[in-house]
Parts: structure tokens; sequence; C-alpha cells
């Protein structure tokens, strides 16, 4: 029997999210979810889907998106890699300068991927070496897919680059700006709640990271100089010590250094209009990808900038640093946390984690991916009907939002008691199976008989190794998101525009939101950044 609203137990109303984590997640993970109430996924006590946020270090196989909930989320986007590894970075951006032009894509060096392009690299070499007049040139060397500044080499004669694994080489920037002599740069960080619909977050809130011996173009061996790793500068002899104009250690907030620009007289709103620009033009390099239901990915985006206030990208991180080596640290990555479980949207119902029937815990149900080039939006069912977001910036908030819940249930309940005998009650449970009950389609059918084929189905994907490397066929990929997108508001289905300090950048106009929505018409999209960089350009020129 079906289970209306008056019926539930109120005892339910009271279940916190739960999260769950994978190894090596690092500790501030736990620590802030804990803060807000939830509590830890046990495997021993707990069905398989009874999470609401899965959190790891590692890519998800292709099963654990597929079997995705309305009511979970991911942590990390399938494909993400396209961006994050630096060699596949400067092939799409490369192909992106190609298509729209270099001075678009002018904020990245050119690369060349060693060794396939050793002999392209000699050429450029060569002929910046014969130029006349010209400063000169040197150049950087980054293993592909190393992070914290593990085998960097930054050299001016060739005969110096000497490398066994596949890197890229650029031209170094020898011209950074440079505060009381320091070289630094910024972590800025990205989050980036769907590729299709493109939709884009950066946090307001951010990392300055210094390098500690002051910037020397004739020691290229001293990483401590020409380097902004913290892993690097914090086992250096100058971290611990007071540094002239930076402090101790290596780091400032980003509201420090806007600061600092603003008293010598820098648009600072300008510099991070342009840097929005970088982090748009870079992920429509990697569009479309595969669309994918309730997941995200938070990019952490390196920002040098030169002496004429230029920015320029050095490179996209996957699974940002979370740890906390000083307070600093902890100020930025702690709020980051917390807003990104607000970004997340979870609505009360989402404590149920079940199917909206009665008794039914979740089994796996499979959940068909789109072509990034189909509008997600457009045609996922609410599912989530919920008007309340629970909102818990801190443990002690948890419970006046679980009252409130129950006192909407309550209300819910005396209501449809009263008109019980008059009307047949509908409830987020009927309107659902209304929906199961609609004539399948020729492609649904399809899609639910091709499900029952595959080996496993209905299983949990961590118990069954044969699923790991199953991958969808094209005409899976081809069938539409069944789970409405969680970045959405409930009032008009846009992207809410701000969350905590995560500030939405893209869409950025009701021209870039259509083109997003109708299969990601990357030409559309650069034609309005066009406009707004140019706009950007004449209201400038005026002051």
């Amino acid at each position: 029997m079906e289970m209306m609203a008056d019926d539930y137990d109120t005892r339910e109303i009271l279940r916190p999210l739960v999260f769950r984590l994978h190894e090596n997640v690092p500790a501030i993970v736990r620590e802030v979810l804990l803060e807000r109430g939830w509590t830890e996924f046990d495997k021993k006590e707990q069905d398989d889907a009874d999470w609401n946020l899965y959190w790891r270090n590692s890519p998800f196989r292709m099963t654990d998106h597929h079997s995705i909930k309305p009511w979970q989320r991911l942590n990390h986007y399938p494909e993400a890699v396209q961006i994050t590894r630096k060699d596949y970075l400067a092939r799409h951006l490369k192909r992106m300068k190609g298509a729209y032009g270099s001075a678009l894509y002018e904020f990245s060096p050119v690369a060349f991927i060693m060794p396939n392009d050793y002999v392209k690299f000699v050429a450029e070499y060569s002929k910046e070496r014969q130029s006349v007049g010209r400063r000169p040139s040197y150049w950087i060397c980054k293993p592909v897919d190393l992070s914290r500044g593990r085998g960097i080499l930054i050299f001016q004669d060739i005969k110096d680059l000497v490398y066994d694994c596949t890197v890229i080489v650029q031209k170094y920037i020898s011209n950074p700006l440079l505060i009381s002599g320091y070289k630094l740069d910024l972590r800025l960080y990205v989050c980036v709640t769907s590729f299709s619909p493109l939709t884009i977050y950066t946090y307001e809130e951010g990392l300055v990271r210094f390098a500690t011996e002051k910037f020397d173009l004739g020691s290229l061996d001293n990483v401590c100089a020409h380097l902004t790793n913290t892993s690097i500068n914090k086992c250096g002899a100058s971290y611990k010590k007071y540094k002239e104009g930076i402090g101790c250690g290596c780091k400032w907030t980003f509201s420090k250094f806007r600061s600092y620009l603003r008293i010598f007289g820098v648009d600072d709103m300008l510099l991070w209009q342009k840097i929005n620009n970088i982090v748009i033009l870079t992920l429509l390099a990697v569009t479309p990808l595969p669309a994918a239901s309730n997941c995200f990915e938070l990019f952490g985006f390196d920002i040098l900038i030169d002496d004429k206030f230029k920015p320029w990208l050095l490179e996209v991180n996957y699974n940002p640093a979370l740890c906390l080596d000083c307070s600093i640290d902890d100020t930025v990555k702690r709020k980051l946390l917390h807003d990104i479980v607000e970004l997340l949207n979870y609505k009360q119902i989402d404590t149920f984690r079940q199917n909206q029937v009665a008794g039914t815990k979740a089994g796996r149900r499979q959940v068909p991916w789109s072509t990034a080039g189909e509008s997600a939006a457009g045609e996922a069912p609410a599912l989530l009907t919920c008007r309340k977001v629970a909102k818990c910036t801190s443990a002690s908030s948890v419970q006046p939002a679980l009252q409130a819940a129950r006192g909407s249930i309550r209300k819910a309940a005396t209501l449809s008691k009263k008109t019980a005998r008059a009307h047949p009650r509908k409830t987020l449970t009927s309107q659902l199976r209304e929906r199961m009950n609609m004539p399948k389609t020729p492609c649904q059918a399809n899609a639910e008989a091709k499900n029952k084929q595959l080996p496993g189905a209905g299983h949990s994907p961590h118990k069954s190794a044969q699923l790991s490397h199953w991958l969808p066929t094209p005409d899976f990929c081809s069938y539409k998101l069944t789970t409405r997108p969680y970045f959405l508001s409930d009032k008009d289905q846009r992207p809410i525009p701000r969350v905590g300090d995560f500030v939405l950048i893209f869409p950025f106009n009701e021209a870039a939101l259509q083109a997003s929505r109708d299969g990601t018409d990357v030409k559309s999209i650069i034609k309005e950044i066009k406009k707004l960089i140019s706009n950007s350009y004449h209201q400038n020129s005026r002051t």
C-alpha cells in the first residue's frame, strides 16, 4: 500500500544526510560534513545506495554514473581528465585557436608535446635564438601527468632539455608580476555542475601562492624562486621566515591580494573579468563531454599574472589540494567545502534516500546518458518537488530545518485527511507512478531491454568486476537524462546565480543560456564572449 505524507513516522524526518568517502580523501571533507550534521556511510549496516554524497580522489566508474539516484551526488564528472592532463589541454586549446583565432586564445603559451613535437620545438627554438633585438627566451618543461611541481625543468639552452617521459614544453613567462621581488600565482576554484548544459561557478575567495625565494632568472635551478607550489616551498629554508611585504609562509587570500592591487590603482574587477573569460574559454574547449546526472567537478585553475597585468593559464588541476598547511588554507578551504554542499542543493526529501514509494529501498536503476549535444534540462522530469531547501551551515542549524520539515508534513497530513473522501489523494509517489505507467516510447523499451541484458544488472557495481569495464554503446549514449538537474532553481528552472561565495559566470546572459541548452553551440557562445570583451574594452577606454 502506498504511504502518504501523514503516514510517515516522524522519526524518519530526522534522518540526516549521509556521505561516503573513498580512501585518501582529505580529512577536512569529513570534518566539514560532520560539522553540518551529516553521518558517514557504513557499508556493513546500510544498503549500497543509502548515501547522498560520494567523494573520492580518483574517477568513478561508468557504472557508478549509470546507477545514480535522484538523491545522490558524485564529486567527479566523466572525462574530466580531458582538461586536467597537460597534453590533452594543450591539444584542445590548439584546436580552439585554429577554429576561433589566436587573439581569443592567447592566454596560454604555445605548447610542444614531447617527443612527438620535438622537430617543431627545435624549429621554434632556433627561430627565437636568431631573432635580433628580442629578449632571451626561457622555456619550461613539465611531465604531462604529474602535479605539485614534480619533474619541472626551466631552461634557456636546448642542451639542458632532458626528459624520460611524455612532457610539454612551453615558453616560460619570464616577466611575472612580483610583490617585493617574489613571484606569485593564483589558485582559483571552479565548480562545474554540468557540461550539458554548461554551468560554471567560480569561487570569489581563493589562494595566492608565493615562491619563497626572490625571483632570479640567473638561477633557473632554484625551484623556490620559480615555482609557487606549496609542496615545494614549505620544504624551503625561507618558508617559516618573515619575508618583507609577504610575511611568513607563502600564501595570501584573494581578498588581501585584491586590496593590495587597489592600493596601487589596479582595476581588480577588470582583471577578474579577464580571468573569468579564461575559465569559460578553457572549459568550452573540452565540450562536448558525455552528459551525466547528479555530479560535479571542482577544478583548481592556476593563473599567473605578468607585469603588464595580463593573466595566463598555467594548468588546470584535478582534485585541487584540500590539505591544510596553514591558517589561510583552513579559512579558505573550509568555507569552500561548506559552499560546495550548499551548491549541491539538497532537498528535505533527499534525506529519505528512497524512491517515492513507501517501503521501497533504492534499488539499482539504470540512468541513461545523453550526448552533450542534447538538452538535459528541457527533458528532465521534476522528481524532487519539495519546496524548502534545507540550509545547514553548521550542525546547530540542522534541527530547525528538520523541525520545519516535520511541521510541513503534519500540515500536509491534516489537509489530506480533510479531503480524503472527497478527492483521491495525489502524492509525489502517485505522480511518479503515473509517469512510470505512461506508454513507453520505442527507445525507452529498447533501453530497458538492453539494461536487462547487462551482466550483473541490479547488483552493486562494487560487487561486480565485470561491470567495471563496461562502456555504453552509441545508441545507449543518445538517451535523455531522467533525473532533474539539481543545480537549477525551483523557481525558474535556471542555474542559481549565487550560492555562498560561488558566483555563476556561465551562462552570463540569455543568449549564452540558450546556446548552452541547444547542444552547446560553441560558435554562438564564442560570439557572445567577443561581445562581452568588446563592451568591457569600450567601457574601460571611456574611463
